[in-house]
């Protein structure tokens, strides 16, 4: 199951409280497709299905993942940076073995 940084989990909890939805989490999902293989996929979601895999953090942010895609996210740690250089949330997969220059899939 992917783990969030301090800064990815502040950041979603100020998204979420925004949204105005106590019912949405964070849904972390690996489809096939983009440039290497695999691709991240990223959304807020009010639906669960039974075998998924739910995780709390702080803030009242919850992560969501289907069993597949919590095969491939073992380990993985999602990162929110907000500088100069680099903006935006980030994956951190121990388990790719490739990844594209967008940072966006991998295989």
């Amino acid at each position: 199951m992917i783990t969030l940084t301090d800064a990815a989990t502040t950041k979603v909890g100020q998204l979420l409280e925004q949204e105005g939805d106590e019912r949405l989490a964070l849904r972390v999902a690996v489809r096939p497709g983009g440039c290497s293989g695999f691709s991240y996929e990223m959304f807020f979601d009010a639906e669960a299905a039974d075998d998924d895999v739910r995780k709390e953090f702080a803030e009242g942010v919850a992560v969501v993942v289907d069993q597949t895609s919590a095969q491939l996210l073992t380990g993985a740690t999602l990162d929110y940076k907000d500088g100069l250089n680099q903006a935006g949330f980030a994956i951190d997969n121990p388990n790719a073995q490739r990844t594209c220059g967008c940072g966006q899939s991998f295989s």
